[in-house]
């Protein structure tokens, strides 16, 4: 049984990751919302062994000391997910609130950084190592209005192909997952808890679910030893690019 942990598990892909893993695996679940891990935890501990971290990716602090106070059960981990991240406003770049970019480069980009760092230490010494950094299909396109967002997923994908180089002689498989529209709080978030506002970025056509991704990185997770899956780009049918839509 692998041990695998997962930020950004609150909600979303992660939340939906954990709920698919948990039948296999050990799980370390993480987030800034305590209340929620805590439910989700006494749910899926029904299943399988989960523990749980509360803390935010963007506090080096609370990061590297929540990883290090893991129970020795759980301190041999196999796969880390790297999911944690977000979008603050949709505004161009002379408009945009210093604070929103602020946050996407601390959670999107440091925080990825913080939580590999403090995680490789325990990485576990089995043969099938791996880490998965959730990208976007901004981290391949840049758009209008989403200009430093997009540098934050396209510094992911840099990240990623330079651990793959780095992390060759560890034996760790890397790979990123970049998907288009998914139906998540992340507009949500984006828009600042405007509901009406969030909605309308998937009325008129059939985006992705949390499902589909989590669906994707068991997949990512469960291929031979020796198979390392790179890169994976998941669009909705109707979508072609980062700006390209079919909307009814």
């Amino acid at each position: 049984m692998r041990t695998i942990l997962i930020t950004g598990a609150t909600s979303g892909i992660g939340e939906a990751s954990a709920r698919l893993l948990i039948k296999k695996n050990r799980l370390i679940l993480c987030g800034r919302r305590n209340e929620r891990l805590e439910k989700l935890k006494s749910e899926l501990g029904l299943i399988n062994e989960v523990t749980t971290l509360n803390f935010d990716v963007s506090n080096r602090k609370a990061v590297f000391e929540s990883i290090e106070s893991l129970p020795d059960n759980f301190k041999s981990i196999d796969v880390l997910i790297n999911n944690a991240g977000n979008a603050h406003g949709l505004a161009t770049f002379q408009d945009a609130e210093l604070d929103d970019l602020d946050a996407m480069i601390d959670i999107n980009v440091k925080g990825l950084i913080y939580v590999t760092k403090a995680v490789l230490p325990f990485m576990s010494k089995n043969s099938n190592k791996h880490i998965i950094n959730l990208s976007s299909i901004a981290g391949k396109q840049v758009y209008t209005n989403g200009t430093t967002y997009c540098a934050s997923k396209f510094a992911v994908e840099a990240l990623t192909r330079g651990m793959r180089l780095d992390f060759l002689p560890l034996g760790i498989k890397v790979t990123s997952i970049a998907p288009g529209a998914v139906e998540t709080e992340f507009s949500l978030v984006r828009f600042k808890g405007d509901s009406e506002r969030a909605e309308t970025v998937y009325k008129g056509y059939e985006a992705l679910q949390a499902e589909n991704i989590a669906e994707t990185i068991e997949f990512v997770i469960n291929q031979p030893e020796y198979v390392q899956l790179a890169d994976i780009t998941i669009l909705p049918k109707n979508q072609a690019d980062a700006i390209n839509f079919l909307k009814e």
